[in-house]
């Protein structure tokens, strides 16, 4: 039984408005294009509100993720709390900020998570690995 804590800062640079690239976040069907390309996904964008998805992980367990929203401030700040689970296995309880900063003609996103990750399941460099690929996704539907 281990318990690891780790945190990491993600920065991504958009050519699109900070207003843009909180749309790509917060409309349900635009998140769902980038940020979950196999699985499923839900989304309630507002305070108290909740993001489920469920996708299969490496080995075809399925991953299910599960946030909660706590602050939301339209083009500049989201946190949230997630929960996530292989099968019905706990692997990682976290906190993400997310804040957009306008930067020249477009937008520059830090990504900040504090993470506590459980058994081994789950390690901090695949959480970092697999977040930086969705922020590229991003990047990807907002050109």
């Amino acid at each position: 039984m281990t318990v690891l804590h780790a945190t990491f800062t993600l920065e991504r640079t958009y050519p699109a408005t900070p207003s843009r690239v909180f749309a790509a976040w917060s409309d349900p069907a635009a998140k769902a294009r980038w940020f979950v390309p196999d699985g499923t996904h839900e989304l309630d964008f507002r305070v108290g509100g909740t993001e489920s998805v469920d996708a299969p992980g490496p080995d075809g367990t399925v991953l299910s993720a599960v946030s909660t929203y706590h602050d939301i401030v339209p083009d500049r700040r989201i946190v949230y709390a997630t929960t996530l689970s292989g099968g019905k296995v706990l692997a990682t309880v976290s906190v993400t900020t997310v804040e957009l900063r306008e930067e020249g003609d477009g937008t520059r996103l830090v990504l900040t998570e504090q993470g506590t990750f459980l058994d081994g399941a789950e390690r901090p460099e695949w959480r970092e690995q697999g977040t930086g690929d969705w922020l590229d996704r991003l990047g990807a539907a907002l050109t």
